[in-house]
């Protein structure tokens, strides 16, 4: 087991694990560390507690110091440097006329290097623009190609939901979201209806998956059939409603109640009221 501390270096951004050096430290705390970019500037968002060796990338670099007010300010000034580098990119951007569309700007802390993140629909030739760049900033210059999930996430917005987009506001990572996750859970297969801002599938389609998925759920649902509806039609079976006959389009295992499809329309019916239709 290590001791490891939490360390985020923007909101929503993954957590990084790093040694406490014997330290002592409050959440949110801000902290300097040293990482494969350089000095950065992070914040604890995760006390220091034991960990599996296996599940760490060893050896652990350690936090070399918290956060002085001279830090904090140092940390204000790349803010408006990155502002500036921001609107310089982009007049370059639009003088070598390069297809691409520029998200952020970002210094590390130490300013040994300014990475530039930018979207486009393929490869992009810039390396007249890089030079170029360079002769202004006299740094290390980093251009870096995104997908449309990390401009979601960068960006921002206001999903269908109506509050901000989980990627921006609390998802460190991107976990994989899959169509059968909205089949699981009879939605719309629509795909503006379970499609993000981003283009992609919504990232809740995962939250509540594991509710129609998993075996104890599925066990207990199995048990209150045979208990209460010991009849309880099959996706895909011909059964007899109050309204008539139709096809069993989806089972709702949380609700329990069915979806009956009859021709043109469908209607939502209690297991208990359904009949299955006897073969003639």
């Amino acid at each position: 087991m290590e001791k490891v501390v939490g360390v985020r270096f923007k909101q929503a951004g993954k957590i990084y694990y790093f040694a406490p050096n014997h330290l002592h430290f409050n959440l949110d705390d801000g902290v300097i560390v040293e990482t494969s970019r350089g000095m950065e500037y992070g914040y604890v968002v995760m006390m220091p507690r034991d960990v599996d060796g296996e599940d760490l990338v060893l050896p652990l670099k350690p936090i070399v110091r918290k956060a002085t007010p001279r830090d904090r300010k140092q940390l204000e000034r790349n803010k408006e440097r990155e502002a500036s580098a921001f609107d310089i990119c982009l007049k370059k951007i639009k003088k070598y006329q390069c297809p691409m569309k520029l998200l952020r700007v970002e210094y590390t802390f130490d300013r040994s290097k300014i990475v530039f993140f930018f979207t486009a629909d393929g490869r992009v030739d810039f390396r007249e623009l890089v030079k170029d760049l360079a002769s202004v900033f006299h740094t290390r210059i980093e251009l870096r190609q995104v997908g449309v999930r990390d401009e979601a996430k960068q960006i921002s917005g206001i999903g269908p939901c109506g509050r901000t987009l989980c990627c921006a506001s609390f998802l460190g990572e991107f976990a994989p979201v899959s169509i059968r996750m909205a089949k699981n859970q009879g939605l719309s297969l629509n795909p503006c209806k379970i499609s993000g801002v981003c283009g992609r599938l919504m990232c809740c389609l995962r939250y509540e998956n594991d509710l129609y998925t998993s075996g104890e759920v599925k066990k207990k649902d199995t048990l209150w059939c045979r208990q209460n509806c010991p009849k309880i039609p099959r996706v895909g079976q011909e059964v007899m409603t109050g309204e008539g006959t139709g096809c069993i389009a989806y089972v709702n295992t949380q609700k329990k109640t069915a979806r009956v499809q009859m021709g043109q329309k469908s209607v939502t019916v209690p297991w208990e009221e359904l009949a299955v239709k006897e073969d003639e």
